[in-house]
């Protein structure tokens, strides 16, 4: 008989909390950047080039949390990663140097970063199978609460008591909630003698889908369509981390106020909830190609939208189509993972694949920081953003499963 009540809820609550004070939190680098920028008189390629450290450290991490995540599970790793980042923020308020801001916020705030995806995912992806996509969607759309919130709180902060002690108020909230919540995670089901989606152990549940061979990371290797979704992730986590990086300053350039434009960003995260949670629950019914595919064209569509956005009104509808998109393609990738490599190894292929999309992370906003050094403003920019969500939708769109004389090859 099922029981009342399953412990997977409990893995998706504490990824949800873990997604939102995480993201929540990266959300508003783009917040303090112009009170940095006036206190410091730093450029906007330098500013810039502590989030692309961070957006590095994270992908590099979450490649080694991922492993480690596949053979010791979640919760000293997600305490660990809790504390760094908590660390970092509370450091943060004591910068007045160049290096000191990549070190706290590039390297420490970095391995904050690098197991809020991963990790989660991850251990939600093993927890459940026919609901995978919808409960991975319930967990990143604590990623968009926290972008609806802590940028707008933050924002309230700094007019108040000012950046230094904002910085100090995040890092010490973060500390408690992450490594508070990384008490429940458990790295799988068969732990607790359960079974995923909680069922009965004595026959597969009616309806449940033909599980997927689990490839390990070499054998994935050696397929086309692990090199498509690395690349194609490339592409996505280039144009998402730089939007959010620098939407803020950009509205401010168009002549927004300071709080106008925070919730511009607010408003992003509040509309990707929707689209974490409408393309999860799809993603059960229509396939991770399908669902990829659907979140990039949107993307396209709202970074042209944005290149032609001159005031408010046009930036707020640039936040809702975007941030549907944005919602969607960080919940697709991890399921669309499972469906195609299986659970085994998939911290470890996920953690790859999500690297690749953190290198364009990392590129992405320092580029784009330095467009706007040479030119004084973002359209050289924003329409280079529109090529590599083309790329990927290219890549979404060749996406194949992978052919059985391909597994052979990697034995």
């Amino acid at each position: 008989m099922r029981s009342r009540y399953f412990y997977g809820y409990n893995i998706v609550a504490a990824g949800f909390a873990t997604q939102a004070v995480v993201i929540g939190a990266m959300f508003t680098f783009g917040v303090f950047f112009k009170e940095l920028e006036i206190a410091f008189g730093w450029s906007r390629a330098l500013l810039s080039g502590a989030s692309s450290v961070a957006f590095l450290i994270m992908g590099i991490g979450g490649v080694i949390a991922g492993m480690l995540n596949d053979r010791i599970g979640p919760r000293i790793i997600l305490s660990v990663s809790g504390a760094a980042m908590g660390l970092g923020y509370m450091l943060m308020a004591q910068i007045s140097a160049p290096w000191q801001l990549y070190l706290f916020y590039g390297l420490l705030v970095g391995i904050g970063f690098a197991t809020h995806d991963v990790i989660t995912l991850s251990t939600v992806a093993h927890w459940f199978i026919r609901r995978r996509g919808m409960m991975t969607g319930l967990v990143k759309v604590g990623t968009g609460g926290g972008q609806l919130v802590v940028p707008l709180l933050a924002a309230a902060m700094i007019s108040r008591i000012g950046w230094r002690p904002s910085y100090l108020v995040i890092g010490i909230l973060s500390l408690v909630m992450l490594i508070a919540v990384a008490q429940m995670m458990r790295r799988d089901p068969q732990g607790l003698g359960l079974q995923p989606d909680g069922d009965p152990p004595q026959a597969p549940a009616k309806g449940q889908p033909l599980a997927v061979p689990s490839l390990t990371l070499a054998r994935a290797a050696y397929t086309l369509t692990f090199w498509s979704l690395c690349i194609a992730e490339f592409m996505i986590f280039g144009c998402l981390l730089t939007t959010i990086v620098h939407i803020v300053p950009h509205a401010r350039d168009l002549g927004l106020q300071p709080t106008t434009a925070a919730a511009v960003l607010s408003t992003i995260g509040g509309v990707s909830m929707l689209g974490r949670i409408v393309m999860g629950t799809a993603i059960d019914r229509i396939s991770g190609k399908r669902a990829l595919v659907l979140s990039l064209t949107l993307l396209i569509i709202s970074l042209v939208w944005l290149q032609v956005s001159t005031g408010a009104c046009m930036l707020f509808v640039f936040a809702v189509l975007y941030g549907f998109a944005h919602g969607a393609l960080f919940t697709v990738m991890s399921p669309t993972v499972a469906e195609y490599f299986g659970t085994a190894s998939h911290g470890l292929i996920f953690g790859m694949v999500l690297f690749s999309g953190t290198l364009g992370g990392s590129l992405g906003p320092l580029i784009a920081g330095h467009i706007f050094d040479l030119s004084g403003d973002y359209r050289m920019a924003f329409i280079t953003l529109s090529g590599m969500a083309c790329i990927g939708l290219i890549l979404a769109v060749l996406i194949r499963p992978i052919a059985p004389e391909s597994l052979n090859t990697a034995n």
